[in-house]
């Protein structure tokens, strides 16, 4: 039996390679992306690879009413979502007080925490109802210490993991799962919409396909949390963090973001 996955981002760097890699599997789509010329020439492209359906959703997800559109779009069409994919999101370098903007910091916390929560809270009771269902929520390594000149995008991540973890275990028995992403540094076009080009966190980041295919696997044996990504020192260093004094860390964490 096909499964749709509902996937937001669907056109990034991460998006791109969830969308693939689940077209691959032989499951449906429902592209969900800011743009509708980009969703269809990537519904084009995944159509000329695989024999799949694929339905595309204009949506900016910075707006508030934006995920009630989306479910009542998948509702007037009869489009079951049996996957969902909380993959949207973008953060943003800068000084909290002295530089970012309340707008900017505020749809930081719209686009990755808002959303998806309340993306969740719509589509969760019919998989509930159905006894099966996934969501992977793309969270971050960044979840697990605060982050200096990132400090509204480090905290939604927090945020964003801990609500999936609490969900997980509240929908034990019930068939349905929810698993948390938490990838490294990625060579995605976060890097430029953050500013994050020039900034030593982002100098040896990874490519983002063994990420997905860590979080999309993970995500259907409903593992709670999926850590990929991570480089060398970076993965021995990484589970010690939270437990190091948190001044130096913090210290470092600054200088890893500083402009060059």
């Amino acid at each position: 039996m096909k499964h749709t996955a509902l996937l937001t981002g669907s056109y990034g760097g991460l998006g791109s390679c969830l969308a693939d890699i689940h077209a691959k599997n032989g499951g449906d789509l429902i592209l969900v992306g800011r743009s509708m010329d980009k969703l269809i020439q990537q519904k084009k492209e995944l159509k000329e690879k695989y024999p799949i359906q694929i339905e595309c959703i204009e949506a900016d997800l910075s707006k508030e009413n934006a995920p009630e559109e989306i479910y009542n779009e998948c509702k007037k069409n009869n489009w079951q979502v049996d996957i969902l994919i909380n993959n949207a999101g973008f953060g943003g370098q800068g000084d909290f007080t002295r530089e970012r903007s309340m707008e900017q910091d505020i749809q930081i916390m719209r686009v990755n925490m808002e959303t998806p929560t309340r993306l969740m809270k719509l589509f969760l009771p019919d998989m509930v109802k159905r006894g099966s269902g996934k969501v992977l929520n793309v969270s971050s390594t960044a979840a697990n210490m605060p982050g200096p000149l990132q400090a509204v995008y480090y905290a939604t991540k927090a945020y964003l993991t801990s609500v999936s973890n609490a969900i997980w275990r509240e929908l034990k028995g019930t068939g349905v799962t929810v698993t948390a992403l938490m990838p490294g540094a990625m060579q995605t076009g976060f890097i430029q919409a953050g500013g994050l080009a020039k900034t030593d966190l982002f100098a040896h980041a990874v490519e983002p396909l063994a990420v997905a295919l860590a979080g999309y696997n993970g995500m259907l044996k409903g593992k709670l949390n999926v850590i990929s990504g991570l480089l060398g020192i970076q993965s021995v260093a990484y589970p010690l963090m939270p437990l190091m004094p948190k001044a130096p860390i913090l210290d470092f964490i600054y200088d890893q973001q500083k402009q060059k």
